[in-house]
């Protein structure tokens, strides 16, 4: 991984470098509207015009009230009532609109339980033929949304739920089995967050050869899953040796790909982000841009 990329994702990580930023008039029109090509706006209604045009144009979508992190219970609970009513809402949109979310928004820090719960509240609250998308997070938390996931399913929920599965974490085929035996959707993904060589495939060959293997087996078993990678060379791969798997992109990267892939028949997912918190994903995006 470069210098550069691998500062630009601590300073995605940086509250101080983005109350900096933001603080600035200028700094702060000049961020939002770079952001704007990867986020959907400030507001639900917002979100609600990207899945539509999307739905227009044979694209699904999955939709993230922007947040991580949180460290207080009571924000934890308003997030979860946030979600609960934006699940009902699914019910006025079309089909194929999914939620997400990073669980860590939902007070995943600070009680592994009541997060379960809370996800248990959200899921049972979509409307029939509907997911939740839960978020890829760095090592560091992977037991606890693992638990997490694998509660909620057991709860009865699996066929509500989609787990995202890192491939360059070496405990990552472990995590995939344990999901497919539980019956949750999986989102493949390479994996964005900086991590120790003890953990993780070096950026590069190591992880695409990682990925590889990991979505032969899911097809192997028979998995319900998705490539969401936005690495041409490894999608088309794994599209030509699996024939039209569902495919995941992210809102504003190399959009040029749907015009590509939906005349071929391959189902096509965008993951679709708003709400008030959206630099420090707008910094990741910078970041896996340079190399990605």
């Amino acid at each position: 991984m470069s210098v550069v990329r691998a500062t630009l994702f601590r300073l995605a990580t940086s509250a101080r470098f983005e109350q900096t930023v933001r603080a600035v008039p200028l700094g702060e029109r000049r961020a939002r509207a770079a952001a704007s090509r990867y986020v959907a706006g400030t507001t639900l209604d917002a979100a609600w015009q990207v899945t539509n045009r999307l739905h227009d144009s044979g694209i699904d979508a999955s939709v993230d009230l922007f947040g991580e992190l949180v460290t207080d219970a009571a924000t934890a609970e308003r997030v979860a009532d946030s979600y609960v009513r934006l699940a009902g809402e699914l019910a006025g949109q079309p089909a194929g609109v999914w939620l997400s979310i990073d669980l860590s928004h939902l007070g995943l820090d600070i009680a592994p339980q009541r997060c379960a719960e809370h996800l248990t509240a959200i899921a049972a609250a979509l409307p029939r033929g509907r997911r939740i998308q839960t978020g890829a997070e760095d090592h560091a938390r992977g037991d606890a949304v693992l638990g997490c996931v694998l509660a909620v399913a057991r709860a009865g929920q699996a066929d509500r739920l989609g787990a995202t599965v890192q491939a360059n974490l070496h405990r990552s085929k472990g995590d995939l089995d344990r999901l497919v035996d539980a019956g949750v959707h999986i989102r493949l993904v390479k994996g964005a967050y900086v991590e120790p060589a003890s953990r993780a495939h070096r950026y590069g060959e190591p992880t695409d050869v990682a990925y590889l293997r990991l979505a032969h087996r899911l097809a192997e078993v028979g998995a319900d899953f998705s490539l969401a990678t936005h690495d041409g060379v490894v999608r088309e791969a794994l599209l030509a040796a699996l024939g039209p798997r569902p495919v995941e992109q992210l809102m504003g990267v190399r959009p040029e790909v749907l015009d590509d892939l939906v005349p071929r028949g391959i189902p096509v997912r965008v993951y679709v982000p708003y709400g008030a918190d959206w630099f420090r994903y707008w910094m990741r995006r910078v970041a896996e841009s340079r190399g990605s």
